[in-house]
């Protein structure tokens, strides 16, 4: 595996990134990984390496880099992790994921076809919305244990699903409190009148933030395990074929 930690310019500022791949020349399909609240960190770095050895380049930014460079989170930190999650938007990550893309495009191992992009928790929005926004880039995108994806606010990403071309991913967890059952019972009958493709899973038993390994309490293995093997032949139906 080839690892890299970059510094991408944007209009704000340094975007730290971690950038993986196999070995070899490629090119590879690009696979944009967008991270929990609790920030960029070795938990997601095993998570984008597991990614990338199937034959991904796999882009995994900070997404708080213009408030802080590494975010450490500790049970005392836990307003100032709202803090820096309140303070994105949907835009604000579309615009990172351009940069991210602008890069990849002049890196010979990063494929310029079609992407694939998952978010987690505060991503799963972030993930939503960039399939509408880069609908002719990104054929397979993912929510997982996503929050804020159907709400009245005015740049909810449910408004702009009907431009999504290639297909969305819902995993849900069976007891969410960030993301309860109403509230993607909403979002899947709003889906089913845009005439995209898109699933909508329920994971029995779980919880949120179940795919964790770390998530104390809340890691559930087998609903892990079934999140990647929906991901990758996500990727796959859509396009975005490993090397």
């Amino acid at each position: 595996m080839i690892e890299q930690e970059l510094d991408l310019s944007t209009s704000d500022g340094a975007m730290n990134t971690f950038v993986t791949r196999p070995d070899g020349p490629g090119p590879f399909p690009v696979v944009i990984f967008l991270m929990d609240a609790p920030g960029k960190r070795e938990e997601l770095h095993d998570m984008a390496r597991r990614i990338a050895t199937v034959g991904y380049y796999v882009m995994l930014p900070n997404l708080y880099y213009r408030r802080i460079r590494e975010f450490v989170m500790a049970p005392d930190r836990r307003e100032e992790m709202f803090g820096h999650m309140n303070s994105l938007t949907n835009a604000m990550v579309c615009e990172d994921i351009q940069v991210l893309f602008d890069h990849a495009a002049n890196d010979t191992a990063a494929a310029d076809g079609p992407a694939g992009c998952v978010g987690y928790c505060m991503s799963g929005p972030f993930a939503f919305a960039a399939a509408a926004h880069f609908n002719d880039r990104i054929k397979a995108s993912a929510s997982l244990h996503g929050v804020r994806l159907f709400s009245d606010a005015d740049d909810s990403p449910h408004l702009d699903a009907h431009k999504i071309k290639g297909e969305m991913y819902f995993g849900c967890a069976e007891t969410d409190e960030w993301a309860p059952r109403e509230v993607i019972d909403g979002l899947e009958r709003h889906l089913t009148d845009t005439g995209i493709s898109y699933q909508v899973e329920w994971y029995p038993g779980t919880h949120h933030g179940f795919v964790f390994p770390q998530r104390e309490g809340m890691y559930d293995k087998a609903a892990a395990e079934r999140h990647w093997a929906r991901l990758f032949a996500l990727f796959r139906r859509n396009g975005v074929i490993a090397a």
